[in-house]
């Protein structure tokens, strides 16, 4: 059965604005999330420079984003625990812990990525 709400263009207007609204919480709330767009702004660059073919340049792009996207799921996480209550409860602190390790999956990921590229580029690695 369909959810209720707005359809079409609408409904696409509405999840743009809500996606905007989370951003602009991301911004605000998580220091985290501002230094990795901080990051992806420097890195973007350089990843025009760096990457000698369109996939080198799609996989430097991709891993930015993959930590932005990371950053975001981990906060989102955070919030809705934080929203039940501070008190310690186990369940809690994994979802949080698991919400971080998927940020540090993700930061590895980016500095893997971006190693063997630039490590390729620079001449140390020959495939």
């Amino acid at each position: 059965m369909a959810k209720p709400g707005k359809t079409g263009i609408a409904r696409i207007r509405d999840a743009f604005f809500y996606s905007m609204k989370g951003f602009k919480a991301a911004w605000r709330h998580e220091a985290a999330f501002r230094q990795e767009v901080l990051l992806a702004a420097i890195l973007t660059p350089v990843a025009f420079w760096l990457a000698s073919s369109m996939i080198e340049l799609i996989l430097l792009l991709a891993s930015l984003f993959w930590v932005l996207m990371a950053e975001l799921t981990n906060s989102a996480i955070e919030a809705s625990v934080d929203r039940h209550g501070s008190e310690h409860h186990q369940l809690s602190g994994r979802a949080k812990d698991i919400g971080s390790a998927l940020v540090f999956v993700s930061l590895s990921l980016m500095a893997l990525v971006w190693g063997i590229i630039a490590a390729e580029h620079l001449g140390w690695l020959v495939f």
